[in-house]
């Protein structure tokens, strides 16, 4: 075994015109997170214990979009998702439509340990932490003001809105208005890609486990699912291998992108790297999106095939990276 390593992530697709000072509170929000999660896997916590710890810190910020500092649907309401599987035996849970659960990815995890099911929903799901007494809030507290605005910004644009956090002096520059060469189902959308978390680790002992957590997409439709809580899809882990995925959900589904990472090291011998460059490559058609993967021997890598994406790792051996643009 080659050791310990985790990889995380906030997201792909980033305004190239994100001011500096955002730019570095993502940073050392990425570093906070490595820094705990490493101080977990040197105490042996185990790789799904540490994902769900890892991804509860993302959520509790509200600078990236998911918990407190989701992206608002058309309602300016919250719905959030959220998943996490464990490798060792391809255990996992899923929620979706959360909107009172303060943290979706340990709902996700009550899912997989608690109940007999994989995935809860909407009222089901809302109910089941009722029963399972994990803390909620109202509303109101996962709704930023920076978010509000935003998406006023998108209804006036009339679009879905993909980077949340850009900010409204500028924004024109942007390109909201104008058109955009990307396509979501054949419909036009805006260039940039939504912010979800998301934590891979593999644990000294060779598990592999994997979480992401996300609140969807500004000006989303409400009861629009991604791909952050459908298992294959935005999150997957087996004995080969953890990855989360970010970035354009609907083609992210399409793809059945974090599964394929698997499928190539498994069915065509690829190491880890190797396999993230080839899915990333021919498994996105013209979608854009990311992910980051550990490999059961040790190995952590990433890949994205737009401007960035905020992402951060580290091994056992001490390195240890963080960084946004490509």
């Amino acid at each position: 075994m080659g050791g310990w390593a985790i990889a995380v992530h906030g997201g792909a697709g980033v305004d190239p015109n994100l001011p500096p000072h955002r730019q570095e509170q993502a940073k050392q929000l990425l570093t906070r997170c490595l820094n705990l999660g490493i101080s977990a896997l040197r105490s042996n916590a185990s790789a799904v214990d540490v994902v769900e710890l890892v991804v509860r810190e993302l959520e509790t910020d509200p600078l990236f979009n998911s918990g407190r500092g989701s992206a608002l649907t058309e309602k300016g309401t919250v719905e959030m998702e959220a998943s996490i599987m464990d490798g060792s035996k391809r255990r996992c849970g899923a929620v979706s439509g959360l909107t009172t659960v303060k943290n979706p990815v340990s709902l996700a995890r009550l899912v997989m340990d608690k109940s007999p099911h994989s995935y809860l929903a909407f009222n089901g799901a809302e109910e089941f932490a009722r029963q399972q007494g994990v803390e909620v809030v109202e509303n109101e507290y996962f709704i930023t003001p920076e978010n509000v605005g935003m998406l006023k910004l998108a209804k006036e644009a009339n679009t879905i809105l993909f980077d949340y956090r850009i900010p409204t002096a500028g924004y024109d520059s942007c390109g909201v208005g104008a058109e955009s060469p990307l396509q979501m189902n054949g419909l036009p959308i805006s260039v940039y890609a939504p912010e979800t978390v998301g934590c891979v680790v593999v644990d000294k002992e060779g598990r592999c486990a994997a979480a992401t957590s996300t609140g969807g997409l500004m000006n989303k439709k409400s009861g629009r699912i991604g791909d952050s809580p459908l298992i294959g899809a935005g999150t997957y882990a087996c004995g080969v291998c953890g990855v989360s995925c970010t970035g354009e959900g609907e083609a992210i589904i399409r793809g059945t992108l974090a599964r394929e990472v698997a499928a190539v090291m498994e069915y065509k011998g690829l190491p880890l790297q190797q396999a993230v460059d080839f899915v990333i490559k021919h498994r996105l058609d013209e979608g854009k999106a990311g992910l980051i993967a550990v490999s059961n021997t040790g190995d952590v890598a990433y890949g994205f095939n737009c401007n960035a994406m905020f992402r951060g790792c580290a091994t056992e051996d001490g390195f240890m990276e963080v960084g946004i643009w490509d």
